[in-house]
Formats: structure tokens, sequence, C-alpha cells
């Protein structure tokens, strides 16, 4: 959770979406002050994106033993290219697309290498991105699961609406495509899922 003595944090009674814009507006508030070579915004701006940038790699990357370095040079590019960053867009849209294209570089990469394994073991990922101890882990493993089932488009598009929380127009950009395009692939993904989910009750 943001600390509420932090420039921007959001209050307490805020509502859902108050507090996501708000806390957008507090990580790309850090983002702008770390560009400026504030050794603390960098510290909160890791420690605010970094649980995102896991979930959002574990999804995309078919390797789930790279889904921390992965994480980590995302973090590295960023760090690296901040006097880049305008804020014309949130923080965290920002490093979710430098993420996706480190693991598009990975898969480049990863091209010209043999592959020691076809099988993707999705659950390593998620438990290394998600805390044992929080309440309903067991089910939001099994989410996840299920999410793995889903096309990749309509999952990446779920994945950064439903539990990454983007707006759907970060979502488009990130993934060039139209905005109702994500909202059709997110419709697509639900109606899926409730019907895996009442096969899986049958």
């Amino acid at each position: 959770m943001i600390s509420s003595t932090l420039p921007g944090s959001p209050p307490a009674s805020y509502g859902t979406n108050d507090r996501a814009i708000s806390t957008d507006e507090s990580v790309t508030a850090w983002a702008l002050a770390a560009r400026g070579g504030d050794a603390r915004a960098v510290e909160q701006l890791v420690r605010a994106l970094q649980r995102d940038v896991l979930r959002y790699v574990a999804h995309l990357c078919a390797d789930p033993q790279a889904v921390d370095d992965l994480a980590q040079d995302t973090f590295l590019r960023a760090l690296g290219s901040l006097h880049r960053f305008e804020g014309r867009s949130s923080a965290r849209s920002w490093l979710l697309s430098i993420a996706r294209r480190a693991v598009i570089d990975s898969y480049r990469y990863a091209a010209a290498r043999p592959r020691l394994s076809d099988i993707p073991d999705w659950q390593s990922a998620v438990e290394r991105a998600q805390p044992r101890d929080l309440p309903g882990f067991e089910e939001g493993v099994g989410l996840l699961e299920l999410l793995e089932l889903l096309p990749a488009e309509r999952r990446e598009a779920f994945v950064l609406t439903q539990l990454l929380g983007l707006p759907y127009a970060d979502a488009a950009a990130l993934s060039g495509c139209p905005v109702g395009t994500v909202r059709s692939r997110v419709a697509r993904a639900r109606a899926t899922l409730l019907d895996l989910l009442a096969e899986a009750a049958a």
C-alpha cells in the first residue's frame, strides 16, 4: 500500500475508481521525481509497480523460469530511460509497455536457441508473482490457471483491464489496437471464463 504521507497519495475515503486514478497519478509523480534524481522516488516507483510487472510478464512469458529476470530487465530498462519519460501517459502504462518489449525481445533471443521444454509451468510463475499469505490465494491461482486457456490476445486484454486495472484506452495503446477491440476481447474472455467455471462446478 502506498503511504499517505507521500505526495499525491489518495485519501482513505476515496472509492475504488478514484483510488486507482489517484494511485496512477502518484506513481507518475514518483517517476517524474525519479527522473530528476530523487532516490526515494525511485524506490517508491519500483515498489508500487513491481507486482503489476510480475503479473503481466507471467501472463506474457512462455518460460516461467524467466519471469523474475524479465521483471528485473523491465525495471533496468525503465530506470535507464527515465530521462525520456515526460508524463504524457501514466508511469504504469509506460512501464508495462517496457515489460511487453522485454518479453518480445526475449522471444526473439530464444528463437535462436534450442528450447529445453515446451511445457510451461504456469502455476509456479503465479506462485512466485503472488504472496501466499493473502486471503483468496488458492482461488486466485485457480482463476489464473483458467486464464491460460484463453487465446493470448483475450488473456492480455483481460489481465490489463480486469487484474491490473488499466483503463481501456491505455490497454488499447499498449496492445496496439482500437479501444473497441479491447472491450470485445474482454467481453469474450469473461464469457469464456464463465463457461469454464460452470464446467468446473458441474
